[in-house]
């Protein structure tokens, strides 16, 4: 019994040095994910990290949670209550710009290019030409991301908004008034907004879209955020998730349809033929674009980032609290190399 006791004693010692000895990489972290909206097409590349393990490798436990806006997960990763998010770059910088002391950064830039878009019906007078909206009606969910810039697209495309109606419309309701006419057109992102009135009948043709990047406004788009207390505490954490996510969109990039089939197993009542559209359109318009396929997947140009900032303080209103650095940091980026898509 004393020779068994000191054996199990022993062992356990053995054990727990082993445990201690372990490196930080190689034991488990818990991340609590936030995305921006539904579990739709664009949203593989998570989905594909995930499934193929690459999370798993860099030592993290990755839950991906279903968001209500590419405004709102901004909040929820300030608050801790998730640690990592996927929201709008331009939100945060309003965000951050009203209360400088919020913790939360930007750390992956997702969509190099913004799905912002005005979507209309050229039977209804709304063609590619962004003056095409005067003398028209459009469906503008407040919250939603494309409308917040509406004041900057304005200007920047010479508009004349005092012969534009505004109506406020509720996200469900967007592109069914659309579909029936009670709208000319809406505020949305392209890749969901296009198809979502496919899916209500309209004729491929009859559908226009003015993307606000091609007119004028070249922004950013969604980002990966990051609670930066979280952040502090766990950098090699932070370092890994976007290594896997990078090696997550090139999956996405590589094999779209893997990736549908990815986000599926999580929503089933999705049709696959629309969600393989929809990932990649969002694919070539805002991830896999001419300036990523060059200069890699997640990272900005300073100098646009900056020109950002002055076009928000047109349509948000900005005060100057915030630069750049305040509102982004480079620093948890994977070498180029890691993060080339194709």
């Amino acid at each position: 019994m004393i020779t068994r006791r000191l054996f199990t004693l022993a062992a356990a010692t053995v054990l727990g040095g082993f445990v201690a000895a372990m490196p930080a990489s190689a034991q488990t972290t818990a991340i609590n994910f936030t995305l921006d909206w539904k579990f739709e097409g664009p949203a593989a590349g998570f989905f594909l990290a995930q499934d193929n393990g690459h999370f798993e490798a860099e030592g993290l436990n990755v839950t991906i949670d279903s968001g209500n806006g590419s405004v709102e997960a901004i909040p929820r990763v300030a608050t801790g209550t998730y640690q990592m998010g996927f929201g709008d770059i331009n939100s945060l910088i309003k965000f951050l710009d009203e209360d400088p002391a919020q913790k939360v950064k930007a750390v992956m830039v997702v969509y190099e290019r913004p799905p912002f878009a005005i979507i209309g019906r050229k039977s209804q007078g709304i063609t590619e030409d962004p003056k095409s909206v005067e003398g028209r009606k459009l469906g503008a969910p407040p919250p939603d991301g494309a409308f917040a810039q509406w004041p900057a697209f304005v200007e920047a495309a010479g508009i004349d908004e005092s012969k534009v109606t505004i109506e406020s419309v509720g996200f469900p309701v967007r592109e069914p008034m659309l579909a029936q006419g009670q709208v000319d057109g809406i505020f949305g992102f392209a890749f969901s907004s296009v198809l979502n009135l496919k899916a209500q009948g309209v004729a491929e043709d009859d559908i226009s879209m003015i993307l606000m990047a091609e007119n004028g406004l070249d922004l950013y788009g969604n980002s990966i955020l990051v609670n930066t207390d979280f952040a502090e505490q766990n950098p090699d954490a932070v370092k890994g998730f976007l290594r896997a996510l990078a090696k997550g969109f090139a999956d996405a990039v590589a094999d779209p349809e893997a990736g549908v089939e990815a986000v599926m197993k999580r929503n089933e009542i999705l049709t696959k033929e629309i969600e393989l559209e929809r990932l990649e359109m969002a694919n070539e318009l805002n991830i896999n674009t001419a300036y990523v396929q060059e200069n890699g997947f997640g990272g900005v140009d300073d100098a646009k980032l900056a020109q950002s900032i002055e076009y928000l303080k047109v349509s948000m209103g900005l005060e100057g609290n915030v630069d750049g650095a305040a509102v982004f940091d480079a620093s948890f980026l994977p070498a180029k190399e890691e993060r080339m898509l194709q």
